[in-house]
């Protein structure tokens, strides 16, 4: 149950039973009302902005409209106490006994708890990762990684359908580059003496294995062959190793993705074509020649008439090439017929996780897709770089020299867990710092570590528990069972009212794509748990286990076996398994 829904439609209620009964008029638009905590804690539980926002519409004063709302409010057997504060605001201070009856809710729901109706199945299609297909994948990669599969899970969470979905860069230079690579390697793999990699070829010993599968796949035949007889061939083959290895490093980071859309298939299928006359078939498209780019003299640059879409119709700074002089499209080109594929799968709301380098391409990629559809939408999330570090010191890391830190040596070296969940504590869109001795820590400095002990903690207490009370049910079921009413302090209260924020958290964080907030979320919520443990050293009636209590007891154990739902919840939306148990 989403706390601040359930008081809402409360509120929608009243304003219907208002209506009816002629205090005010029928057909008020109320949906700017919001329901919320209060900005001040001290001013109750919720605050509600409804007389207000319908005050002008009603003809009445905003107090007097108050009143009204109040009185009927009241009246519900959740709400203890009703505020009229300022010009018209409402403050519900909420009965004690409807905070108690969620730890039953949330124990009747499991890990389902804080699952959402509000993507109504809407379809949305999240692409993430996307590397080129031309090595392992390596640490910069692991950030989008994780914040595209996490942002994936929140949705589904929310109600959602979702496709996680990685595109395949394999047509263009880059595959070119890799093929003549990996004809380098096949050599090798005869005994040859390749010397020093040249330049502008990739370097990394991981193609060793590539040239192996060449030389056993076809022999001697290329060995000496011109380029032209092997060079298509081994970009399929290189390319597709390359992709059987990124799969594996994705598997041991915990993501995996429901679709692998290849770009040489839109080049082979004619679909890139086919999407420019689309664009043109709609006014978008003109013959025209380009404005010199910033920084170029007309000594370096000669104008050259080429198919232009019209991209500053639809936000974009400057118009953009599809076709080059030569007749060959350009990747934006690619990249718009790419996009329209996903729309025609029925994807209206599409999310691209890019890297950093690529926030310049935001705004002709959005502009594309508002051209190619009247409702569909393309939100770009961009994840800014990570900063490896150990004990203090930044990690040396170069791609070109075959020398970068794999993603499989981070997981290999901190964990699956500890690094999807280190990735998602700071915003997408802001650098991270990673030190690998840090985030093994075990302190409250380690979000991590602090969360995952919360949950053990609670593991802990039920052994200890089960010990102190022998043939005590401890299943969920069990414990729903017990007098809740006893969770009266202001410590239970305190608590209960955090995890019942979850539901809400989910549906903002959904809305804002935004899977950050979880590991947030995460964090207060463990704090206020190790909180509570820490009170109940100075007052034994705090604590989770009473001897000789067992009634108290099996209240305080629902109580944290909430918690540990709550957080089980959260951690399956990172991707991040709980634990029941520190080592």
């Amino acid at each position: 149950m989403n706390v601040f829904t359930h008081f809402r439609a409360a509120v929608d209620a009243a304003l219907n039973d208002l209506a009816n009964a002629g205090q005010l008029p029928e057909g008020l638009d109320t949906r700017n009302i919001a329901v919320e905590p209060p900005r001040d804690a001290s001013h109750g539980d919720i605050a509600i902005n409804a007389a207000l926002v319908l005050a002008k519409q009603a003809g009445k004063n905003p107090r007097e409209i108050a009143t009204l709302l109040a009185g009927k409010l009241e009246a519900l057997a959740e709400v203890k106490k009703v505020d009229i504060a300022g010009p018209g605001f409402i403050n519900l201070a909420i009965a004690p006994g409807f905070w108690q009856g969620q730890v039953k809710t949330i124990l009747d729901a499991g890990t389902a708890y804080g699952d959402s109706t509000l993507g109504a199945g809407v379809p949305v299609n999240v692409e993430y990762v996307s590397a080129n297909p031309t090595g392992p994948m390596h640490v910069g990669h692991v950030r989008g990684a994780v914040f595209g599969d996490a942002l994936a899970n929140l949705l589904q969470k929310a109600g959602h359908q979702v496709c996680k979905e990685y595109y395949i860069n394999d047509a263009g230079s880059q595959i070119d580059t890799l093929a003549r690579s990996a004809h380098l390697r096949y050599q090798e793999a005869f005994g040859r003496d390749i010397g020093e990699i040249p330049a502008g070829l990739y370097p990394g010993d991981y193609l060793v294995p590539a040239g192996q599968m060449l030389k056993d796949k076809y022999g001697d035949r290329f060995l000496d062959a011109p380029e032209s007889e092997w060079l298509d061939l081994f970009k399929v083959d290189a390319s597709d190793a390359m992709m059987d290895m990124i799969r594996e490093d994705l598997a041991a980071l915990g993501v995996t993705h429901d679709v692998f859309f290849s770009e040489r298939s839109l080049h082979q299928s004619g679909r890139i074509p086919e999407a420019v006359a689309v664009l043109r078939e709609r006014g978008h498209i003109y013959e025209g020649v380009l404005e010199p780019p910033k920084g170029k003299t007309p000594d370096d640059w000669e104008p050259r008439e080429q198919t232009l879409f019209r991209a500053t119709d639809f936000g974009d700074d400057v118009d953009r090439p599809l076709q080059k002089s030569s007749g060959e499209y350009t990747y934006f080109a690619a990249d718009i017929a790419y996009h329209l594929d996903k729309y025609s799968r029925g994807y209206k709301e599409m999310i691209d996780v890019w890297g950093a380098d690529h926030s310049g391409y935001i705004k002709r990629m959005q502009s594309a897709v508002k051209a190619l559809s009247e409702d569909g939408s393309l939100d770009v999330k961009i994840c800014q770089l990570v900063r490896l570090f150990r004990d203090g010191e930044p990690v040396k890391m170069s791609k070109r020299a075959g020398t970068f830190v794999t993603l499989r040596e981070v997981v290999e070296e901190v964990g699956k867990d500890v690094t999807r969940f280190i990735m998602l504590t700071r915003k997408n869109d802001a650098p991270i710092d990673f030190d690998f001795n840090k985030v093994m820590e075990q302190s409250k400095d380690n979000p991590v570590f602090y969360v995952q002990y919360a949950h053990a903690r609670v593991f802990s207490v039920l052994r200890k528990a089960g010990e102190a009370f022998p043939g005590l049910d401890l299943s969920d079921a069990g414990l729903a069972g017990a007098d809740l009413g006893k969770l009266s302090s202001d410590s239970d209260l305190a608590i209960i009212r955090q995890c019942a924020a979850w539901p809400r958290l989910v549906e903002q964080a959904a809305e804002a794509h935004e899977p950050h907030r979880i590991a947030f979320f995460l964090y207060d919520l463990a704090s206020e748990f190790h909180t509570f443990w820490n009170k109940g050293n100075e007052d034994t009636s705090l604590r989770f286990v009473i001897e000789g209590d067992e009634e108290m007891t099996r209240a305080r154990l629902a109580l944290i076996r909430a918690v540990a739902t709550v957080i089980a919840s959260g951690l399956a939306v990172l991707g991040v398994k709980p634990v029941e148990e520190m080592r």
